[in-house]
């Protein structure tokens, strides 16, 4: 993939690198701003509080902050995270070779289209169960006992 800057030099970038680039900022964002709601959503009397007690910053975020937050955003993040993993057939695009395009590929030679998008939709599947199963094991760690 080239890329002319602004001085119009010739400019080679990674296709592996474009894509990791691009799916690391639109993600980024969007994980970045469920952690800030989470943040936010914290009831400011509960940092005061451990501020009051004369906890250390670095102990008021990992004894109170961290715990509440994690229990707020784990769902949204879960999502995003399921989210990145179908976004991945979109490298395919740059030219790199994903799951997608193994079986585009192997779909066009061997004359079996449905076998190797099962495949495909069978590896996606995996893949976003193991996710699922994390997170749900996440959720349990993190989650308020009686509710």
């Amino acid at each position: 993939m080239a890329v002319s800057s602004l001085f119009g030099q010739y400019v080679e970038i990674n296709a592996f690198l474009a894509g990791v680039v691009a799916l690391t900022i639109v993600s980024g964002a969007y994980m970045a701003e469920i952690f800030r709601g989470a943040v936010l959503s914290i009831p400011t009397g509960q940092v005061e509080a451990a501020r009051s007690l004369g906890l250390h910053p670095w102990q008021v975020w990992g004894l109170v902050i961290l715990p509440q937050m994690m229990r707020i955003a784990l769902p949204a993040l879960a999502n995003q995270w399921i989210s990145l993993i179908k976004e991945t057939s979109l490298i395919s695009i740059v030219g790199l070779t994903d799951i997608m395009r193994v079986a585009s590929i192997g779909a066009g030679s061997m004359r079996a289209p449905l076998t190797f998008y099962l495949a495909a939709a069978a590896l996606y599947l995996l893949l976003t169960t193991i996710a699922l199963i994390a997170f749900n094991l996440l959720e349990r760690r993190f989650a308020v006992p009686g509710h």
